[in-house]
Formats: structure tokens, C-alpha cells, sequence
């Protein structure tokens, strides 16, 4: 399929909807979906850092595997939003080399130090996450990133839930 450049048909459908969009409201979706790369990017951090403390428990071990899923959304949904920047004509955020947890571990939602709190953790940035998508993308100018984020929304609720009920 020479003729398409290398762009995939989905890419094709994402591409003519910024078309006829204002420069203001390109930036205006750059930075909400920039807010929602920060969350991927911290959630992919997270499961990161979170695995190399489980134990080798049955527990631990099912943290992990559920971990290990999540993580893979996550990084699927790092690969989406930042085309979709791109694509705007934006810069997708880095990701951090650490992200700061003590405000979840302070309210007491969960902290490192255990199989069980590592889970509690990881779903209290799970469902953060999938708040912040909700409120996110009301704000959004382009009804094809609407699409996207509340797509992401509900994986994000998936995710907490699978925490929720192995816990």
C-alpha cells in the first residue's frame, strides 16, 4: 500500500478532522492532551517502579501480572495521544525520570511498602487518571480526541476495576 505513505487507515480518519480547526483551539487540545500524557506517562512510571518492589508472594506475583497489563494499555494510549499531538502540530511531554507519589502515599491511599498497598496505589492513580480524562474531555475542541479520551476513560475505569476485585 504504497500510496498511503506509510499511514495507516486510522491515521487517515484521525488526520481531516483537525482541518478547519483554529490555531487557538489546536493549542487549547495540545495542552489537555498533554495533561493526559502526563497521567500515561506517570501510570507507566509507576507500574514500573511499583514492579521491581513486589515480592514474590501469590500475591505479589498477581499484583505484578496485573500490573504488567495495565502497563501495556498505558503504553498503547502513550503511542495514541502523543500521534494525536503531533499530528496538532504540538510537542507530547516526556516522560519523567520520577514522578512524586507522596500526596497519593500521604492521604493514606496506599504506599510502596507492601504487595496489597502497591495495588491500593496503583488504583488510587487509576481511577485519578480516569477522572481527570472525564473532566479532560469536555474540554476538548476536536470531536474525534473527544472519541479518544473517553475511550482511554474506559479502559482507566477497567483498570481500577480489575485492581478493585482482585483485592
Amino acid at each position: 500500500h504504497g500510496h498511503h505513505f506509510g499511514r495507516t487507515p486510522a491515521e487517515d480518519d484521525v488526520m481531516p478532522t483537525f482541518q478547519g480547526m483554529s490555531e487557538q483551539d489546536k493549542l487549547s487540545d495540545i495542552e489537555v492532551l498533554n495533561r493526559a500524557l502526563f497521567f500515561e506517562n506517570r501510570g507507566v512510571w509507576a507500574y514500573r517502579f511499583a514492579a521491581d518492589k513486589l515480592s514474590a508472594s501469590e500475591v505479589g506475583r498477581a499484583v505484578l501480572a496485573l500490573a504488567a497489563q495495565n502497563r501495556a494499555d498505558h503504553e498503547a494510549h502513550q503511542d495514541l495521544i502523543g500521534n494525536a499531538i503531533i499530528n496538532l502540530g504540538g510537542t507530547p511531554v516526556k516522560m519523567e525520570k520520577e514522578y512524586d507519589l507522596s500526596s497519593f502515599i500521604a492521604k493514606g491511599v496506599g504506599n510502596l511498602e507492601s504487595d496489597v498497598n502497591i495495588a491500593k496505589l496503583a488504583l488510587a492513580l487509576e481511577v485519578g487518571a480516569a477522572a481527570g480524562y472525564v473532566s479532560d474531555t469536555m474540554q476538548l475542541k476536536s470531536p474525534a480526541l473527544r472519541e479518544l479520551e473517553a475511550g482511554i476513560a474506559c479502559v482507566e475505569a477497567i483498570h481500577a476495576a480489575r485492581i478493585r476485585i482482585a483485592f
